[in-house]
């Protein structure tokens, strides 16, 4: 038989399968139209629309108070950080300047909110790789979390406690006490999230080389967080552009340049330790000052386009409000870091095979409300 008679003879076919919008690896309603010949994909399509809501548009009804409350819904994983990029914004257009005690508590509860998502994403990761103790193991240290948040917004999910000028009110009495304790805890139980998993051969066999992003690619397609960090790209806002605390602690942005699923998983577990760093050079700090500045009952920006950008879980989240000087604004953008980052995926998936499709989706953490607004 001629080589020509066993290339014909091995001649597949191209065929379509829908992955999702009901599928465990797509954290959400998304729908990935994969185009495979055998096990080996050839073009991934995200289908988004499943979960739309049109905050952006409903953003435009909204007095600047009600718009807050809209952005826990986006990355409902990184609430408190969606809720303080719209306070930024409003308080840049209003020129507010908020109290240095606003500032601390409002930075630690945004890495209090960093580390539960991260906690989140490292068992989720685990059990869409096979590994079903990994989600017990990071509910465990989650739940010490939304008991701090639940105690200080009353909310474990959606919560709300950032306002334009401030606070709703000040932390609990138990805040710091609690906070403490968990950092205490928590810097004994990281270490077993790398003997768990980290450093599991089979782990380490699944997200090696599996979803290669270079730095250039990753700066092309506008990505953001950890998956251009996993590439090299240094693109933390808290360090190229700091807001409310960030500017008054020391931290390292974690960076990786193997742009690879291992590189992404490796930057959020060095961003858990970073966080709490960051966080015990606060909590023992936060000073004395008011929790909210005054604002009138009925908030109308300045004739303007304003603009804000802060480090969500999943990298950069952009606030653009144009304001006429009404009470609701003309238009209102939000850059969510998720968007961006899922434009890379078909660059990336390209010739590999499903199983390391579902590695790589694990490794970028998506969160749809943030894709699909």
């Amino acid at each position: 038989m001629t080589d020509q008679e066993v290339n014909t003879k091995m001649k597949t076919e191209e065929y379509f399968v829908n992955m999702g919008p009901q599928h465990p690896a797509a954290h959400g309603v998304l729908r990935l139209l994969l185009t495979i010949d055998g096990e080996i994909i050839k073009n991934v399509e995200p289908d988004l629309g499943y979960i739309h809501r049109s905050i952006e548009k409903m953003c435009e009804r909204d007095s600047y108070q009600q718009i807050v409350h809209l952005t826990d819904r986006m990355d409902y994983l990184s609430s408190h950080i969606n809720n303080e990029a719209v306070c930024l914004t409003v308080e840049k257009g209003l020129e507010i300047e908020v109290s240095d005690r606003v500032k601390v508590i409002r930075t630690i509860i945004g890495e209090l909110t960093r580390l539960a998502s991260h906690q989140l994403w490292w068992g989720v990761m685990g059990m869409d790789l096979g590994a079903l103790t990994t989600y017990f193991y990071a509910f465990r240290d989650r739940e010490l979390i939304n008991d701090i948040f639940e105690e200080t917004c009353g909310a474990r999910l959606t919560m709300n406690y950032f306002v334009p000028g401030g606070l709703m009110y000040d932390i609990h009495p138990n805040f710091v006490q609690r906070t403490k304790e968990f950092i205490t805890h928590f810097r004994t139980k990281l270490p077993e999230y790398d003997r768990l998993l980290t450093g599991n051969v089979i782990f380490e066999k699944r997200m090696k080389g599996v979803g290669l992003l270079t730095k250039e690619d990753a700066i092309s397609f506008g990505a953001t967080g950890p998956v251009a960090r996993g590439s090299g790209f240094a693109s933390d806002i808290r360090k190229k552009d700091p807001y409310s605390a960030f500017d008054r602690v020391d931290f390292k942005e974690a960076l990786f340049t193997e742009g690879d699923s291992y590189a992404r998983y490796k930057v959020r577990i060095m961003e858990m330790w970073e966080s709490m760093s960051i966080i015990e050079q606060l909590i023992d700090n936060i000073p004395e000052g008011n929790i909210k500045e005054p604002t009138k009952a009925v908030i109308k920006l300045p004739k303007g386009e304003f603009y804000q950008r802060v480090e969500t879980a999943r990298g950069e989240l952009g606030v653009y409000i144009n304001s006429t000087g009404t009470k609701n604004p003309y238009r209102v953008k939000f850059r969510s870091p998720g968007f961006s980052n899922l434009s890379v995926l078909n660059h990336i998936s390209k010739g590999v095979k499903i199983a390391d499709l579902v590695a790589t989706m694990a490794s970028f953490d998506f969160v749809i409300p943030d894709i699909d607004r």
